[in-house]
């Protein structure tokens, strides 16, 4: 596998010429269901395992996961602050440096695991109430300085989710580590 195909194996995130109900239920659908998904997929795996990079240089397959948790979780703060700010200029974060600090590095992947099935079962809760006039509203990245409707965020985070699930999955294949299922 070319380098390129390790770091995105599903390529980058392309946002539609056109969001409407389908394809935002779909992503929220997407998101209900991927902390199970994810859970079947690294439930057999021992410590070893889980300090296993995906890639040559990448993260460990336990960094992988409490940084799912550290990213969803900041995206969840960001619809709240566009939820109830006018386009707010949300916080950046060194996902690399989150990364690297201890607890994504050694604490138990159980953490990270039950952290999103939470996080995600509140964050369904809320998109399933967002109105059109909701999912239009924006928020300003300080760094890229481009605004996101959460319409699009949805879209990013299902894609963030499928992202990473493939980075540990094709691991998994290539290791042959890959659960029953």
């Amino acid at each position: 596998m070319n380098k390129d195909t390790l770091r995105y194996p599903i390529g980058k995130f392309r946002v539609p010429e056109y969001i409407g109900e389908k394809e935002l239920g779909t992503w929220i659908s997407e998101l209900e269901v991927y902390p199970e998904r994810l859970q079947t997929l690294v439930s057999h795996l021992g410590p070893e395992q889980l300090d296993t990079p995906y890639r040559p240089g990448g993260w460990t397959v336990r960094q992988v996961l409490h940084h799912l948790y550290d990213s969803h979780t900041n995206s969840y703060v960001r619809f709240k602050w566009t939820l109830t700010e006018n386009t707010p200029v949300i916080k950046a974060y060194e996902e690399g440096l989150w990364a690297a600090l201890e607890d994504s590095r050694s604490a138990p992947a159980s953490l990270a695991l039950q952290g999103l099935q939470a996080l995600h079962a509140k964050w369904i809760y809320l998109l399933r109430m967002l109105t059109p006039d909701d999912l239009s509203r924006t928020f300003l990245h300080p760094e890229s300085g481009k605004e996101t409707t959460l319409a699009i965020n949805v879209g990013i985070y299902a894609w963030h989710s499928e992202h990473h699930y493939m980075h540990i999955y094709r691991l998994l294949e290539r290791r042959g580590w890959l659960p029953q299922m």
